[in-house]
């Protein structure tokens, strides 16, 4: 089966390629459950072949193999910076601190996060590709609420909790056993799969908008119990995008004003408290919210003690502990980087982020000619793309997957989009 696909920005030029084979897709698919299920820690003795390691090896042979059906993609400008940022990386390795720490444990945390960059563009090649793989990732953080919300029900299960002071700690939701994320990580899934949800089912029939709605209130209500401030602050951010778009604006403030009531409702005093911390200097939590902020500003004075070349690739919590005396994870990504690359590195990733924004905007413009489908995907990737400015503020993201899997998504879904174009236009 043949496709067409235009040079990117919409040029009468097209190219006759081949699409990569199902079985590459198939492999593609199971690499999504396994990472973002946790498979192997599901099931026992799985985990010691390393199978979603031996995924990637295979995929990444098979997409070598195929690379003559490939090729053509790697002049998208999303690709072409990012690869700058990557050549920057080797370069600069012998000159930042820990080297040897990048090299034994860091490089292989970031691969596993930037090969959704490179799986998502060079094997969705199909709508119907792009459209299941987007089904499966949104089922899969879909999944990650709902199974430690029912522990949570059925079995008093938490996961996680934070100090309050004077010795008392309160309960917060984190993920389950089986998925190792902290309570800030759930909250991170739950505000990336509403815009999702919101966007894709919102616009069906009466049955799957009350499936939609029921299935949100399901999710705001895990979103509380992890008392996640800085998720909480990105759901605003959803919030706004959807407000502004929304054609029925008074019907939608009565929505949230009936949903902020009912929150407040089910929050016990601690959760309450919590989220008032982020406008209310005289709530209970307000030092930790004051505390979270000088976290971060000592984070980009550390920054700056190595401030051209940084310490090195996922070494933030390495850095800390040799200057501060305790290791703990980065509360900023846009710190993380001044750390972990310096303002060589910080320049080119940035300049990564810069490109999907505007490969995006392209794309919202040139959707206004394509199906439905294509204008949902954009105005969600949008949403997102705002949001994860956003919540990067609070946390981190150099060596996770969420922008390359948005950059991945991004491009496969404009040369899908040119490529129909073409073809329409040659019908």
């Amino acid at each position: 089966m043949n496709h067409f696909v235009g040079v990117h920005g919409g040029a009468s030029a097209s190219k006759k390629i081949v699409i990569v084979s199902g079985f590459t897709f198939f492999l593609f698919i199971i690499y999504q459950l396994f990472f973002f299920l946790n498979i192997p820690s599901r099931i026992p003795g799985l985990g010691i072949v390393r199978p979603t390691v031996l995924l990637f090896l295979i995929l990444a042979v098979l997409l070598i193999a195929q690379r003559d059906k490939i090729a053509h993609k790697f002049n998208q400008p999303i690709f072409k910076v990012f690869s700058a940022f990557l050549i920057v990386l080797i370069v600069t390795l012998p000159f930042v601190t820990y080297p040897g720490s990048v090299l034994r444990t860091n490089l292989q945390i970031f691969i596993k996060a930037i090969v959704f960059l490179y799986f998502c563009a060079l094997i969705l090649d199909t709508e119907k590709r792009l459209k299941i793989s987007l089904f499966i990732f949104v089922a899969c953080q879909v999944f990650r609420v709902l199974e430690p919300l029912f522990l949570n029900i059925t079995t008093g299960y938490w996961g996680s909790s934070t100090y309050m002071g004077s010795g008392e700690f309160a309960n917060r939701l984190s993920g389950a056993p089986a998925d190792v994320i902290n309570p800030n990580e759930l909250g991170f899934v739950i505000v990336t799969a509403i815009p999702f949800l919101h966007y894709f089912l919102l616009q069906r029939g009466w049955i799957i908008k009350l499936f939609y709605l029921g299935l949100l209130a399901i999710l705001l209500y895990a979103l509380i119990l992890t008392m996640s401030r800085g998720a909480f602050l990105a759901l605003i951010v959803v919030g706004w995008f959807v407000f502004k778009e929304s054609k029925r604006k008074f019907m939608l403030i009565v929505f949230i004003v009936i949903g902020i009531i009912a929150a407040l409702s089910v929050m016990n005093d601690v959760q309450r408290d919590r989220y008032l911390s982020l406008f209310s200097s005289e709530s209970k939590q307000s030092a930790s919210a004051e505390g979270r902020i000088n976290g971060m500003i000592k984070e980009f004075e550390l920054g700056l003690k190595r401030p051209i070349f940084g310490f090195g690739l996922g070494t933030t919590a390495e850095a800390k502990y040799n200057t501060f005396g305790r290791r703990q994870a980065s509360h900023t990504m846009y710190g993380e980087l001044l750390i972990e690359v310096g303002i060589v590195g910080m320049y080119f990733f940035m300049r990564f982020i810069i490109a999907i924004r505007r490969q995006l905007k392209e794309g919202i413009v040139s959707a206004e000619t394509c199906s439905d489908f294509y204008k949902t995907l954009f105005k969600i990737c949008n949403v997102v793309f705002w949001m994860f400015v956003v919540y990067s503020i609070n946390y981190w993201g150099l060596s996770q997957y969420y922008w390359y899997n948005l950059a991945g998504i991004v491009i496969a879904a404009s040369i899908l989009m040119n490529m129909n174009k073409i073809k329409e236009s040659n019908a």
